[in-house]
């Protein structure tokens, strides 16, 4: 599918419009991409679909648990999922809800390790409503201190919910015992100690929005039935006396791991046993071929398809499920191999099963036949995702927010095409080592029935 580059200056200054020429038939993302940044710095990225009478908005914050840089104060990015739903002088909460019934809007938000996201879905007819709602929340949110201590006590029962599932925390013991200084040290919820603290730091909670919810900080992505010159004379109208920030932003990088980490954690109810290595990865990066490669050889070890999956789960029965790979982090972060063992005597042999067939990785070329239906897998099920506008906003935010640029979607595929079995094996010798790989062993305590 092709299309036409053009440029729409005259419309929209300082816009870069990212669209398809003859050259670039190649791209795996299908539809053009209008990117336009406004003089405050907030990313507007507009992709026509065709969707009659159908868009979605998306706003992605840049600020994730990543952002939580400061001992004590973990857990604030994914607190702001929850209180941006609070209401403003504009619109207050019941308002706010109330013009989203009106409109019929499916309206909901998420937090990730690395950014924040809050999606809308409804007609087209009422993308007016939604800007001007969005832009009110984003820049003139308001509570109170009673407010703000009824959500941290929301916040905490989310957490003891959560975490009473063991898969939450055996990830959780898994991050806290892999990473040293960095904030992926804590899951997205943050450390209890800190959530529990939560309704003590009302005025650090407004530091936090002040410093994250700013233009140059966030992206607003439309996809589905819009005119291109009305949408941006939309946008300026509601963001652009949204005021730009100046915080910058220090993560502390680990070292490199040097020797393995291994932890028993015993589990008071019923349950199988589990088994939890995570491998210290690479970042995302849409010019390096390792996270890619990456994720290509976890089809080959951990995938329904693989050696491995076929002996411990459907010839030997020794585990109900396993699997392995990484998902795209700003920085470095875990390569995940997980399994329940079906009982605790085969523990060992499972781990034993997973170090083999790493070790072979290492020196065992994949076939081309199979390497090449891999990519073939991969680059369908990718496809199968964007036949809709609210599937096509998530994919574009997920690498706006890692990049900022959403020709990362089209620029790491490319090197997925690129990627030959010494790219397995060269990631498989570089990452999947002993001394790089935390384990942690969750058993059901002693005693228990």
């Amino acid at each position: 599918m092709r299309f036409l580059l053009y440029l729409m200056l005259c419309l929209v200054p300082f816009a870069l419009v990212i669209a398809r020429g003859s050259d670039e038939s190649n791209k795996i993302f299908p539809y053009p991409i209008n990117q336009v940044t406004l003089d405050n710095g907030l990313n507007v990225i507009s992709i026509p679909f065709d969707s009659p009478g159908i868009i979605a908005v998306w706003t992605v914050v840049r600020a994730g648990s990543r952002n939580e840089v400061e001992p004590g104060k973990s857990g604030f990015a994914h607190f702001f999922e929850h209180m941006m739903f609070r209401g403003t002088e504009k619109y207050s909460k019941d308002a706010y809800n109330e013009m989203l019934k009106s409109i019929g809007a499916d309206n909901n938000a998420f937090t990730t390790d690395d950014y924040t996201a809050y999606h809308t879905l409804a007609s087209s007819d009422a993308l007016e409503t939604i800007l001007d709602i969005e832009s009110d929340r984003f820049m003139n949110l308001k509570y109170t201190e009673e407010d703000f201590k009824t959500e941290a006590g929301a916040i905490l029962g989310e957490y003891n919910k959560n975490y009473s599932n063991p898969d939450m925390t055996i990830y959780e013991k898994l991050r806290e015992n892999a990473f040293e200084k960095h904030t992926y040290k804590h899951t997205t919820m943050g450390f209890l100690k800190d959530i529990q603290d939560m309704p003590n730091q009302y005025q650090y909670s407004l530091t936090f929005f002040d410093r994250w919810y700013r233009p140059e900080n966030c992206a607003l992505i439309i996809v589905g039935d819009f005119e291109q010159a009305k949408l941006m004379e939309l946008v300026k109208k509601y963001y652009s006396n949204w005021k730009r920030g100046n915080y910058t932003l220090d993560v502390p990088l680990d070292v490199p791991q040097k020797e393995e980490k291994t932890i028993n954690l015993p589990w008071k109810a019923k349950t199988l046993p589990q088994v939890s290595m995570g491998y210290r990865g690479p970042g995302f990066n849409d010019k390096e071929i390792d996270m890619p490669a990456m994720d290509v050889l976890s089809q080959v070890l951990f995938s329904e398809t693989s050696e491995l999956f076929n002996k411990l789960v459907v010839e030997e029965q020794l585990v109900e499920y396993i699997y392995g790979g990484q998902q795209d982090h700003r920085d470095p972060e875990l390569f995940m191999v997980d399994a329940r063992v079906k009982d605790k005597s085969n523990i060992e042999r499972v781990r034993a099963e997973i170090d083999k067939a790493i070790e072979q990785a290492k020196t065992t070329p994949v076939s081309a036949e199979r390497l090449a239906s891999i990519k073939s897998h991969m680059k369908y099920l990718f496809a199968m995702g964007l036949d809709n506008p609210n599937g096509i906003a998530r994919t574009i935010s997920h690498y706006v927010q890692l990049t900022g640029n959403p020709e990362s979607v089209n620029n790491i595929y490319s090197l997925y095409e690129k990627i030959t079995v010494e790219d397995l094996m060269g990631v498989a010798k570089k990452y999947l080592n002993k001394t790089n790989r935390t384990t942690v062993i969750m058993t059901q305590e002693e005693g228990q029935q």
